[in-house]
């Protein structure tokens, strides 16, 4: 009754709260929309004024879906998005058509080293410290080099910008009895910034059905722990340079029916920010990542050398402005070192890639852009180079956008995939090929955009609505294929480059939020695929799928503040002969109260329908029915 009593004030006096809300929904309306992103042109712009369609996860958003790293989140927020498990529950992605492998995630611009299965551990990717993300579909390959085929997702520190902050913040989530336990410090001292952030968190095993089940592709959810410490300390000297160091220290414990799986990260970082001249700036920055797997069997290790990823990378980037135009050029080089036993005993490999771009952002009035990028790349190991290109216009008349662009992506073959000699589990055998050609991929989208605002009766408020069709050719795919045996390897399977596989598709989004606090959301993708299509019994794309969200938010004085919520999404049948789940809807309710200076109590109930799948495959709902999460935050700064 105590959480519906506000709800209830708020009905019989609307007049002396309708002020309060109409500032803070107008606040978050225009926040969206003037919010400087920087994925897509690599240089600061307002989100109304970018050329290429990106997406904003705000950090308003983060904070309301409460998620543990980047997979919940997007899995919340995205449609034609969607995360399944493979073989030892490592997790497999699709992103409109496109595997993981194709989608470049990165931290502040910097990429990640190791992988899971086709893309990075989403486990590392934690939010406590994340002020927003941003995602760009299609190919950003001329920008970001190799694996930015078909997408890429980059994660925003935040900057502390109080004297200083503490918080403290636990959650329970009933299913497989998670506990997550943070606590992010930080202070803003002039010349000095720092944040910290802690992560740790603990489940257990979840059993999805009983071991009589010979249909579903596994039966239980492992369990295990995580811990991930962050740390940002930036130092500005004068107004002309910022020196910036980071490091992150990840490991994770994931506990099986008879072995123990152990992940272990260490990154560092130093970048400089120059700003030679009111129009010139200079920024120059070396990274080291390196990411380990051991496995445990008994307490024995059960490799000498299981898998260690070392990547170490020098990037400079110089911009220039020439009064309402800008020139970008910029240069990468990166030395990514591979130990694994899944090639032959005792090898090692490594690869040095260096890439140089460019890039013209031509605003001759305001209402046209131009935005033109050229790169290229070249990998030792693979002998290859790639030229890739990007040709983006928008065209404003008010209120109104219109984007259409053409942009070019590349990935070459990885370590693994070029020199791997790996017994699969006693399946088969699985063989590199050290002779693959690079994956391109050809993206051509369309993006119609219309902002407004009612001002008068009850409707008052803001609204967005974007329409964006596109299409990709996605040539060479690296796949594998049958091995027939030869006089130094058995029969089994081998990587190989494959025909096209082409993508079309249309995402539809509209936003709207009353003055009030009421707001409202819904995220459509249509995916259409032909050509050689991913066949992947862990990973199909679905032609429909949709996320959407009504909410109300509100603050009534300054001591109450409430979130409330009901989001769903809805993911089509696979259009796919192999055995999948058909299609399903998950609905979710959250209620968010701050109940006094900076003390938030979180309340979530997941999967309000009960669905549970009837025959669990790779990419199903991993649920067994309606389960609830209760949390806790503290402002510790907010309260003294």
């Amino acid at each position: 009754m105590s959480a519906l009593l506000p709800i209830l004030l708020m009905i019989s006096q609307p007049l002396a709260t309708a002020s309060d809300g109409a500032a803070a929904a107008e606040t978050d309306s225009i926040n969206r929309l003037d919010e400087v992103v920087i994925t897509a042109t690599r240089t600061p712009r307002a989100l109304k004024d970018v050329p290429v369609v990106t997406q904003l996860i705000t950090g308003d958003d983060i904070k309301h879906a409460d998620a543990t790293n980047i997979q919940d989140l997007l899995t919340e927020e995205l449609p034609g998005l969607e995360f399944g498990y493979a073989m030892s529950q490592e997790t497999a992605l699709n992103m409109s058509g496109f595997g993981g492998s194709a989608v470049l995630f990165l931290v502040d611009g910097e990429r990640l080293a190791g992988e899971t299965m086709d893309n990075v551990d989403y486990n590392r990717l934690s939010l406590g410290n994340a002020s927003r993300v941003e995602v760009v579909k299609g190919a950003s390959s001329a920008l970001y080099g190799a694996n930015a085929v078909g997408g890429v997702v980059n994660i925003i520190s935040r900057e502390s910008t109080q004297p200083w902050h503490a918080n403290v913040n636990s959650r329970f989530n009933s299913a497989g009895n998670e506990w997550r336990a943070g606590a992010n410090f930080g202070f803003n001292l002039g010349k000095w910034n720092s944040t910290t952030d802690f992560q740790y968190v603990t489940s257990d095993k979840i059993e999805l059905t009983d071991a009589f089940d010979t249909q579903s592709s596994f039966q239980q959810v492992w369990g295990g722990n995580s811990l991930n410490v962050k740390e940002r300390l930036q130092f500005r000297p004068n107004d002309r340079v910022r020196l910036i160091a980071r490091g992150n220290f990840f490991q994770r414990h994931s506990d099986r029916s008879n072995y123990v799986d152990r992940y272990n990260d260490y990154s560092a970082g130093l970048r400089g920010v120059f700003n030679l001249s009111d129009a010139q700036t200079l920024e120059a920055s070396y990274s080291y990542d390196q990411y380990d797997k051991a496995r445990f069997v008994g307490g024995a290790r059960t490799h000498d050398h299981d898998y260690s990823n070392r990547q170490n990378i020098l990037h400079a980037l110089y911009t220039h402005v020439f009064g309402n135009n800008s020139l970008v050029v910029g240069a990468d080089y990166m030395n990514d070192y591979l130990l694994t036993y899944q090639f032959k005993t005792g090898d090692t490999h490594e690869q040095n890639s260096f890439d140089g771009f460019a890039q013209f952002d031509y605003n001759p009035v305001h209402w046209f852009n131009v935005v033109a990028s050229v790169r290229g790349d070249y990998f030792s190991a693979a002998s290859c180079g790639a030229i890739t290109s990007r040709l983006a216009t928008m065209f404003k008349i008010d209120t109104f956008s219109i984007r259409a662009s053409y942009a070019g992506g590349f990935r070459a073959p990885t370590l693994k995939e070029m020199y791997m000699s790996f017994d699969m589990a006693g399946i088969q055998m699985i063989y590199g090929n050290p002779d693959l050609k690079p994956e391109r991929s050809h993206n051509f989208n369309v993006a119609f955009e219309q902002n407004g605002r009612v001002n008068s009766g009850i409707f008052q408020g803001a609204y967005n609505v974007t329409l964006m069709g596109y299409y990709n050719y996605y040539d060479r795919r690296i796949t594998t294929t049958d091995f027939p045996g030869d006089a130094d390897r058995e029969e089994g399977a081998i990587y190989c480059n494959e025909d096209g596989v082409k993508v079309c598709g249309l995402d539809a989004t509209f936003r709207y939020r009353l003055a009030m606090g009421l707001g409202a959301s819904v995220h459509y993708n249509f995916l259409h695929m032909g050509g050689r299509t991913v066949d992947s019994q862990f990973s199909q794309p679905r032609p429909h799928s949709a996320t959407w969200r009504l909410d109300y938010d509100h603050r009534f004085n300054k001591y109450y503040k409430l979130y409330a919520s009901i989001s769903g999404r809805y993911l089509g049948k696979p259009d796919s002969n192999l055995e999948t789940d058909g299609a399903y809807s998950l609905w979710k309710f959250t209620l968010q109260q701050e109940v006094w200076k900076g003390i938030s109590v979180n309340f979530v109930v997941d999967n309000l329908l009960n669905y549970r799948p009837k025959v669990y495959y790779w990419n199903s709902a991993t649920t067994t029915g309606t389960t609830f999460q209760v949390g806790v935050s503290i402002d510790i700064d907010s309260i003294f």
